[in-house]
C-alpha cells in the first residue's frame, strides 16, 4: 500500500485538540487524521445508502431509527470491550 503525503491547515484550537486526542489515543497525528478521514468516508457512504433506501422504501420511522440506534450502541460497546 502506498502513502500520499498531504499538507493540511487547521485553526490553532482545532490543531491543538487533534494533537491532544492523538496523544491520548497513542497515535501519531497522521494516523489519527487518517482514522478520522476513514470514519468520515464511511459515514458519507452510510448517508448515501440511507438516502437510496429511503428513496426506494420511504422514510424510516422513529421506531426504526431508535431500533437501529440501540443496535449500533450495543455493537460499539462490544467493540470497545474487545479493544
Amino acid at each position: 500500500m502506498g502513502v500520499e503525503k498531504m499538507s493540511v491547515s487547521f485553526d490553532l484550537e482545532l490543531g491543538a485538540a487533534i494533537r491532544a486526542s492523538a496523544t491520548v489515543s497513542d497515535q501519531s497525528v497522521s494516523a489519527w487524521l487518517a482514522e478520522a478521514a476513514a470514519n468520515r468516508l464511511r459515514l458519507d457512504g452510510l448517508g448515501g445508502a440511507l438516502q437510496a433506501w429511503e428513496s426506494r422504501f420511504g422514510t424510516l420511522s422513529e421506531v426504526e431509527v431508535a431500533t437501529a440506534d440501540a443496535v449500533l450502541t450495543r455493537a460499539s460497546k462490544r467493540r470497545r470491550r474487545a479493544a
